[in-house]
């Protein structure tokens, strides 16, 4: 049977052309959502090949294709390998990410991710965690709230934004989406109303679920787990994000500090396949308007011979 639609993949055949997928090749798509990237990236795979889909929410596994090529792991890609080990994989040859939000996120309402439905103010991906929107709305300091905004949005006025929310829950609880939404309007613009919030929304998202720290650490871990040859294939959709893979991929690191060899080469382990990032064309995000912002970059890592070229 057919899942219902949880997500639809973004950059699809850009994405997965760009893992230059081998038929007996071992791939990984961690961020497996509704499995659209991985029921396409099984179609390139032959009888010996193999994909393992990683993630967190307990709800995808039921998008789980009933293929003997496929393993599902129920855990956060920062853990990747520590699982590949455990399955006995010394080396994949190919990673995708997609990093942003399911539909199904968005549009189940009791999952608290949007402005859109008043539901509790939850956010958690992994059910299962304690830190939910709610408990950072009625616990955290303004200073510790505009940073949250300093740090994962583009927020004209964060502080403003923190002392709202300080006010308005001392006069009730923020527990539920539109508690927050309400709490922070009367200081948004209100031409850009909608986005503001949306910026709002997201800084809360991405603390819930440790976004950024989770980013950091996998991709870290890519060129342990990825054969020299191998490609790492990430989608990004706010500059946050982007700006950590594009440092990532062109220095070897998120900060961007580019180390160079004796002869003066930049000394990371990666070779940029896009060097500007792939974006959607017109005619995919009128089909998908939520693609609009993503950007996707692939790199390939450097085999032994080219490092010393």
């Amino acid at each position: 049977m057919t899942p219902e639609i949880y997500h639809i993949p973004a950059l699809l055949e850009d994405s997965i052309n760009g893992l230059n997928i081998k038929p007996d090749g071992i791939y990984a798509d961690v961020t497996f959502g509704g499995g659209g990237h991985s029921r396409a990236i099984l179609g390139k795979l032959g009888d010996n090949g193999h994909l393992f889909g990683f993630d967190r929410d307990s709800d995808a596994l039921k998008n789980a294709p009933d293929d003997p090529r496929f393993t599902f792991v129920h855990s956060n890609f920062r853990h990747i390998t520590n699982f590949m080990r455990y399955h006995g994989v010394r080396s994949l040859d190919g990673i995708l990410a997609d990093l942003g939000v399911s539909f199904h996120h968005f549009d189940d309402a009791r999952r608290g991710f949007s402005f859109r439905s008043d539901a509790p103010l939850d956010m958690r991906m992994n059910r299962n965690a304690e830190l939910t929107a709610a408990v950072i709305a009625e616990s955290y300091t303004a200073s510790q709230l505009e940073g949250l905004f300093r740090a994962y949005t583009d927020l004209k006025r964060p502080r403003a934004v923190a002392e709202s929310i300080i006010k308005a829950r001392a006069s009730e609880p923020i527990d539920t989406t539109f508690r927050l939404a309400d709490a922070v309007r009367p200081v948004l613009n209100p031409k850009s109303e909608k986005k503001e919030l949306a910026q709002v929304f997201q800084a809360f998202r991405i603390e819930v679920n440790g976004e950024m720290e989770a980013l950091k650490r996998f991709l870290n871990a890519t060129a342990k787990v990825i054969c020299p040859g191998g490609r790492l294939a990430v989608i990004t959709y706010h500059s946050i994000e982007d700006r950590m893979v594009k440092n990532f991929m062109k220095t070897g690191n998120i900060e961007g500090k580019e180390e160079k060899d004796f002869f003066g080469r930049t000394s990371s382990p990666w070779k940029q396949i896009t060097r500007s990032p792939i974006v959607p064309s017109e005619e995919e995000i009128e089909r998908n308007p939520r693609s609009r912002s993503a950007k996707l970059r692939i790199a390939e890592l450097i085999t032994p011979e080219n490092r010393n070229r």
